[in-house]
């Protein structure tokens, strides 16, 4: 009687435990996201950072040689190169025409335009003074290498945790401008037809190497 007890309050207990299990096998499944289409879901982040520099004009409305001699040094610095986007900003600086002319030229020397508007930045220039912002933007894939499934069985014919995050690493390191990741380009403007027309156009212009006729070979002898 006391066994035919004991394997009474077993089974109910095993019984118990496996209705447990059942009703947490759902809400564990549900936290597992599965992904069965081919767009991964790892994806490049694009993310800016505004540098800020502010240069006096001098007294004929212009950018004086030793405020020159520091923004140059602030570029230096900065490491300016192409994808960063240089923009001017100020509060009645109508006046310094000279010291945006100053700064476009120096900008132009690192191969790069100074553009429109500006984004908002902390505080306001000093009065008579312009300020430069250097807009830099970086692109990367935060959620990248993910082996958390690697020891896992794919019941589910879904994508691997790490799916797609060698094209999207490799995106985010070889684009040259990060925001064309978020606004794309353009077709306003015939640069990029005219950067995809140049090698051909020196191909075509380059002479046929038959063109000149065959080289005289001489031994030197008679």
């Amino acid at each position: 009687m006391h066994s035919k007890t004991l394997f009474s309050a077993a089974a109910s207990l095993t019984g118990c435990m496996l209705s447990l299990a059942l009703i947490a096998s759902p809400a564990q499944a549900r936290k597992v996201k599965t992904e069965r289409g081919l767009e991964p879901a790892h994806q490049p982040e694009v993310s800016r950072t505004d540098f800020v520099f502010d240069v006096a004009g001098s007294g004929n409305g212009e950018l004086s040689p030793a405020e020159t001699r520091r923004l140059k040094a602030w570029f230096d610095a900065l490491g300016l190169r192409f994808g960063d986007h240089v923009t001017l900003a100020g509060a009645g600086t109508r006046g310094l025409a000279g010291v945006r002319d100053s700064v476009a030229e120096l900008v132009a020397g690192y191969g790069l335009l100074t553009e429109g508007e500006a984004p908002v930045t902390a505080g306001d220039p000093p009065a008579g003074s312009l300020r430069v912002v250097v807009s830099r933007s970086t692109a990367a894939v935060q959620s990248c290498p993910n082996w958390s499934d690697r020891s896992q069985t794919n019941l589910t014919n879904s994508q691997g945790a790490n799916y797609g995050c060698a094209i999207a690493t490799n995106l985010a390191a070889m684009v040259a401008d990060p925001q064309d990741l978020v606004q794309g380009r353009n077709t306003d403007t015939d640069l990029r037809t005219a950067t995809g027309s140049r090698a051909i156009r020196t191909y075509q212009d380059k002479a046929p190497t038959g063109a000149g006729g065959l080289q005289i070979m001489s031994a030197g002898g008679k």
